[in-house]
């Protein structure tokens, strides 16, 4: 085990950013996606009763309706996707794609427990999952990746700032001199 950890730690893979650039690429994937479905009556009709369970998102249904939602829900996927790709080059845009991420996989992970047909009940219900709570459960994991990305970026653009504060500084002070 240790010559396999050596290994990887000599390799230069754990040293760079590649965790932080896979999980940007894979929340752009998935957001570009999953918003694509979303322009589409069967997915938004099949969704909808999560939606209407959602304790943060019963209300889209009622004020929208299903076109509505679904132009909403399309638009804000493929607006979070941009902005985390976008954030390869600018990590201020960054931040605004991971925030947005982070509100939405907190929307809808908080219809976990509350989702119609999420728990088995020929296995006894809770905690026993059916294909609905699996479907909401990664959403925690896209939740903790947002929460990752908007972390880094954050502390990034903060760098970034305390470099050029620096900098500027320097050459003021040469100016002055």
């Amino acid at each position: 085990m240790n010559l396999l950890v050596n290994v990887l730690g000599r390799s230069g893979l754990l040293k760079r950013d590649l965790d932080y650039h896979l999980l940007r690429a894979a929340m752009v994937v998935i957001f570009a996606w999953f918003g694509y479905d979303k322009w589409f009556d069967a997915e938004i009709t099949g969704l909808v009763p999560l939606i209407t369970h959602g304790p943060l998102i019963f209300w889209m249904i009622p004020v929208l309706g299903v076109g509505g939602t679904s132009i909403l829900l399309g638009t804000a996927e493929w607006t979070f996707g941009s902005l985390l790709l976008l954030g390869y080059w600018n990590k201020k845009l960054g931040v605004l794609g991971a925030l947005g991420s982070t509100f939405s996989f907190i929307a809808t992970f908080s219809i976990f427990p509350f989702a119609p047909g999420a728990w088995e009940s020929a296995a006894g219900g809770f905690p026993a999952m059916t294909i609905v709570s699996a479907f909401l459960l990664k959403d925690l994991v896209l939740l903790v990746v947002s929460i990752y990305l908007l972390k880094q970026d954050v502390a990034r653009v903060i760098e970034a700032q305390t470099f050029a504060d620096r900098r500027n500084t320097v050459g003021s002070a040469k100016l002055a001199a």
